[in-house]
């Protein structure tokens, strides 16, 4: 083996390197530069599914992944936040925009002294170099979004012309225009080539590119970069159909809808290229440049897209029969690891997918926070009903629920760490602490509730019986501060500042009937008018409902500071 060969082996594994970090470093920037605008993402794709495709679309042409939105996307379904109907739109658009990588390669095409300037390994080690500076003048622990897209840019470029350089003394080699001949020749070879290879790198883009670069040095016959085109889109679902393992039937339906899209695209585009193999053979059996392979991965996607898109309703029901879940595996799913059904609803939306989109994380976060804020609202209101009613069933359910609250809380606080270690803006990493913080003074105030309930099971068990006095005093105050954690959920629900305002309010007249009521009750207690042992019991219970309010509060604080 010749010093030359070892040399241009390092020039090409080295230049895949460079490419794939690059593609990585840019798609990283693009993402969190894109995850701020997908805010409105479900807003968008409600009932308009032209819109979901020019959204799949736009959002793959920003991350340069179809593969990365395909992902969020099961992410998306699999937390609740996407049907799959709206599902079908956007993998359609992302098929689409992940043809503009393809076109970015083509532009080392361009040629002629006046447009040097426009090739990109010309200005490509520029954009390193700009990428360079600004990092590392950058403000400590800031994201410098603009420096990741120009180093990003700049080694997908550099890398693929160390590539194409390596390849280039091996353009007349026989083993290539051989290997080619034969994959035009055999559609399945072909096809299953461009798949194998796309499915080890985990990008359509990357292994398409690389094609490109085979194809510079003119040894790759049309037919056979064709097939190994569309087999490249296929092998693209294999990041999906991963990401998928682990999840709801309907998240594993989308990745399906996603393979069955491009396998339907790439058997009807099969058809036609054998069709027109025949007759047209001079066209076919030339060489493929890196311009054709944009054009017919552009197309290919595109006419996909279009064929489709009235079948989308169809392409759901057959996902549907594809991905079949029996009433015994749902039953095993919702019983494993001893978690309620509320809890694994509770993992199921928090789907790790959405930590690809910090914007996307946080709104699930938010959600599930205010649910949690529900059951606590719940479980108060019936732990008051079980000391004024004496409900048993009741009493039983106040502490069922208080263990989910514990639980809620806790498998909330593991998915806000991961959410907090991921690149946030300085409002959103506000929003999270706010949610850590919220979190704490709910599952506080389910303490409480529970406290309540557990002061009237002793007072059964001891027979131990309020005045009617005491019990009017008790609905009075319990309603006050019911209705102020009621306005405090109000208001991190819908960011409210009248709701914010109306619990300051609350809990102030919680506080002034709390101290008159302890007042009015230690005077009953001295004049013998109440027994001692229902007197501890009443002071206890009217200080837990004082502590509930005083924690709605603490939570319309926490909004206060986000308007």
């Amino acid at each position: 083996m010749s010093i030359q060969l070892i040399s241009n082996l390092f020039s090409l594994f080295g230049g895949l390197g460079m490419f794939l970090y690059g593609m990585t470093v840019m798609s990283d920037g693009m993402q969190k530069a894109a995850s701020s605008k997908m805010s409105g993402f479900l807003n968008i794709v409600t009932e308009k599914r032209y819109m979901a495709v020019l959204l799949g679309a736009g959002i793959t042409a920003l991350v340069q992944s179809s593969s990365a939105t395909t992902v969020m996307v099961v992410g998306f379904v699999n937390a609740g936040l996407l049907n799959l109907s709206q599902a079908v739109g956007i993998i359609m658009g992302a098929n689409i925009g992940t043809t503009i990588t393809a076109w970015m390669v083509s532009l080392t095409q361009v040629s002629g002294d006046l447009l040097t300037v426009f090739k990109p390994e010309f200005f490509s080690p520029l954009l390193v170099g700009i990428g360079a500076f600004r990092l590392l003048f950058r403000k400590k622990g800031a994201d410098d979004l603009a420096a990741d897209f120009c180093i990003g840019v700049g080694l997908i470029f550099i890398g693929l012309e160390f590539m194409a350089d390596a390849v280039k003394p091996y353009a007349d080699s026989p083993i290539f225009s051989e290997a080619f001949s034969y994959m035009g020749g055999n559609p399945v070879l072909g096809i299953l080539a461009g798949a194998v290879v796309t499915g080890l790198i985990q990008s359509s883009a990357a292994s398409v590119s690389i094609l490109q670069t085979l194809s510079l040095s003119g040894a790759v016959p049309r037919v056979a970069g064709f097939y190994i085109t569309l087999g490249q889109n296929i092998g693209t679902c294999v990041t999906a159909l991963i990401s998928s393992a682990g999840t709801s039937r309907t998240a594993k339906r989308a990745a399906v809808i996603h393979l069955l899209f491009n396998v339907v695209g790439a058997v009807i585009f099969c058809i036609i290229i054998s069709l027109c193999a025949i007759p047209l053979r001079s066209f076919f059996s030339g060489a493929l440049s890196p311009v054709e392979i944009s054009i017919f991965h552009t197309i290919f996607n595109v006419s996909s897209t279009l064929l489709l898109y009235p079948f989308g309703d169809l392409l759901v029901s057959l996902s549907g029969k594809l991905v079949r879940e029996s009433q015994k595996d749902r039953e095993e799913l919702l019983a494993r690891d001893g978690y309620t059904e509320i809890e694994r609803n509770l993992i199921q939306h928090l789907d790790l997918r959405l930590l690809e989109s910090p914007a996307m994380a946080i709104q699930a976060s938010r959600s599930e926070v205010i649910n949690m804020g529900r059951i606590v609202e719940l479980n108060v209101a019936e732990s008051v009903m079980v000391m004024l009613d004496r409900d048993r069933e009741k009493l039983e359910e106040v502490f069922a629920r208080e263990k989910v609250i514990d639980n809620m809380q806790k498998i909330l606080t593991d998915y806000l760490i991961q959410v907090d270690n991921l690149s946030l803006n300085e409002t959103q990493k506000l929003l999270v602490t706010n949610m850590f913080n919220t979190m704490t003074d709910m599952e506080r105030a389910g303490d409480h509730a529970e406290n309540i309930a557990e002061a009237a099971q002793y007072a059964w068990e001891h027979e131990i019986v309020f005045s009617e006095v005491g019990r009017s005093d008790f609905r009075r105050l319990s309603e006050k501060s019911m209705a102020s954690f009621e306005s405090s959920i109000e208001a991190f629900e819908e960011s409210s500042l009248d709701a914010v305002v109306r619990t300051a309010h609350l809990e102030d007249e919680v506080d002034d009937l709390e101290e008159e009521m302890r007042e009015r009750h230690i005077q009953r207690l001295t004049k013998g008018e109440c027994a001692p042992p229902a007197g501890v019991i009443f002071l206890d219970a009217i200080s837990d409902l004082e502590r509930i309010s005083d924690h709605a509060d603490n939570i319309a604080g926490y909004v206060k500071s986000m308007l």
